[in-house]
């Protein structure tokens, strides 16, 4: 054992005297999905800063292998709608500490009445369906593991709003799976946390939604306070350095004129 004065620099603040224990090469291993842009990859960027080995999957793998190769971590090619891309990904992966359940996304701000079947089918599928796939995929590793399950939420799965009802169901699905998720396994070595952010400024999520109109997707952030990326994980990086006996159930996080 040896006191390192830098152990906690990158808090922001260094605090001196901090007792490590230099004989532990433990790494733990985190798997973030979602990992190509915004909030899964600033919380990747902020788990290996912590020590974390971390896994980024997504779609976009040249985004990913850029990442990895920046973090020291692994890219892995995801697509959470399909049962196969998660077998193959849980296969490549094993066992991990800390599951980051972050992929997902909106369409369109139709009415009920304008709505769009297949964007409410793309949305259920990719939040809920889709967290839902990995979540069972790594459940058995996360449990032998004393684990943590971090579901990425949204203030949309608990505030309605006109022109969100597709985003706010699948939202809503994922606000409930992670509650019945908690009830589940409460008396197991398995920790589950959702985080709610509330308007953040990653444009490519409003390009999604709108659908490629940059103009639009611009005109969401304008005028108001924002959220970065950065904000959200490093409340993903405070709860994944908790103990394994503290469990954070919910967390909203929200600019401060967003009420």
């Amino acid at each position: 054992m040896k006191w390192d004065d830098g152990a906690f620099e990158h808090l922001g603040c260094p605090v001196h005297g901090i007792l490590v224990n230099m004989t532990d090469t433990t790494q733990k291993i985190a798997l973030v999905t979602g990992a190509s842009s915004g909030i899964g990859e600033a919380s990747a960027r902020a788990l290996a800063a912590d020590g974390w080995k971390v896994n980024v999957a997504a779609r976009r793998v040249e985004r990913l292998e850029k990442l990895a190769e920046e973090i020291g971590g692994v890219a892995h090619h995801l697509d959470v709608t399909s049962d196969d891309s998660v077998a193959a990904l849980a296969e490549a992966v094993g066992p991990i500490d800390l599951l980051v359940n972050n992929a997902g996304g909106a369409k369109g701000l139709d009415s009920i009445r304008d709505a769009k079947l297949e964007d409410w089918q793309w949305m259920y599928d990719t939040n809920v369906l889709g967290t839902l796939r990995v979540t069972r995929a790594f459940m058995d590793f996360l449990s032998e593991r004393d684990g943590l399950i971090i579901n990425i939420g949204s203030v949309a799965g608990h505030i309605p709003y006109a022109g969100g009802a597709g985003y706010n169901a699948a939202k809503h699905g994922v606000a409930a799976m992670s509650r019945v998720l908690r009830l589940e396994t409460h008396q197991q070595p398995l920790r589950v946390t959702e985080i709610d952010p509330g308007r953040v400024d990653t444009e490519e999520f409003s390009l999604v939604r709108f659908k490629g109109d940059a103009e639009r997707a611009r005109a969401v952030y304008e005028d108001v306070l924002n959220l970065s990326a950065g904000d959200i994980a490093e409340a993903v990086r405070w709860v994944a350095s908790l103990p394994s006996h503290v469990n954070i159930d919910t967390m909203r996080v929200t600019p401060r004129d967003q009420v």
